[in-house]
């Protein structure tokens, strides 16, 4: 299992938004349940709903503590924060059957439309690529047209597949390129 003070050191940076503000950009931590909690509070309805695939009013304790809680490898989350306060968080959970990460991202509604989705879903593809992970699966309803976007404009679609309202994107990252 990899340490969490080790994934923190690699992780832990401030990024800029295309409106200028900063943000800081760490690896989950079990502490962070309950502000899992409350940054749920902050989604409108709409946004919940497009993560979940289903109404969401709260989320519950007990998957705030299975969310929280990760291995740093197989299990991932980065977070994103302003003024000490979650604005949003992305995911993957690798299958070993699949050979494949699902991915999952939620932007808190204000700070949507800045960049910070396509920064956090970067820097979790680099790190699942670190780990040996390759090919990526997300799971979006099909109306979510901005997570589609970006999820194009991250990864090479390998396969899509829409059914019952959803669609089922397997891609791997594309290159990244190096600021010089």
């Amino acid at each position: 299992m990899i340490e969490a003070a080790t994934v923190e050191q690699s992780l832990l940076k401030q990024v800029r938004l295309h409106d200028g503000t900063l943000v800081t950009l760490r690896p989950i931590r079990p502490e962070d349940e309950p502000g899992l909690i409350a940054f749920h509070t902050r989604l409108s309805s709409d946004t919940a709903f497009q993560r979940f695939h289903a109404p969401l009013p709260q989320l519950p304790p007990n998957w705030a503590h299975f969310l929280a809680n990760v291995d740093y490898e197989r299990r991932m989350a980065i977070v994103a924060l302003h003024g000490g306060q979650l604005i949003s968080v992305a995911r993957y959970d690798y299958s070993e059957t699949a050979d494949e990460a699902e991915v999952a991202i939620v932007v808190q509604d204000e700070w949507q439309e800045r960049g910070l989705g396509t920064i956090l879903m970067i820097e979790l593809l680099g790190y699942a690529e670190a780990h040996g992970i390759g090919r990526f699966r997300a799971y979006v309803l099909a109306g979510n047209y901005r997570m589609l976007d970006m999820l194009s404009r991250v990864g090479n679609v390998l396969k899509r597949r829409t059914e019952d309202g959803v669609v089922s994107l397997l891609f791997t990252p594309r290159p990244r390129i190096e600021a010089s």
